[in-house]
């Protein structure tokens, strides 16, 4: 068994309401993370946009995508 492997399985033992706790703690570590270094918060609003949209395309992909025809 690989480590990717191990960590999927893992991941698996995840409910809805896991993920939206691990969800919430991210949110509060960037807070942490502005309240220390204030001039994160100076960047364009434009830089914040365009890494949310390429944080989004990988699961936007794996949601609407097409099934993978064999999983092994």
């Amino acid at each position: 068994m690989t480590w990717m492997d191990w960590m999927n399985q893992r991941a698996k033992r995840y409910t809805v309401v896991d993920i939206k706790l691990l969800q919430w703690a991210s949110i509060f570590v960037g807070l942490i993370v502005v309240k220390l270094v204030p001039q994160i918060m100076r960047a364009s609003i434009w830089v914040f946009a365009a890494l949310g949209l390429l944080c989004a395309i990988r699961p936007v992909v794996v949601f609407f995508g097409a099934e993978r025809a064999a999983r092994e």
